[in-house]
């Protein structure tokens, strides 16, 4: 299993395209980077979660 910590996880176009809509404003390209990173945190964290209760599957309650 390899990690790439730099590979994006979201879709940027949906991202940019929610924000525009959202607020008028433009998106910077480092937001893509910084949201990857929050997700990846997140997930290791259910992951673990999941993990702690015995399971091989990560439900939305481990994202609680």
């Amino acid at each position: 299993m390899t990690e790439n910590a730099s590979e994006t996880l979201i879709v940027v176009s949906k991202l940019k395209n929610y924000i525009r809509e959202k607020s008028g404003m433009n998106t910077s390209a480092a937001v893509a980077e910084v949201l990857s990173a929050k997700i990846r945190m997140m997930c290791d964290m259910a992951v673990e979660n999941a993990k702690k209760d015995g399971r091989k599957t990560v439900m939305d309650r481990d994202f609680g």
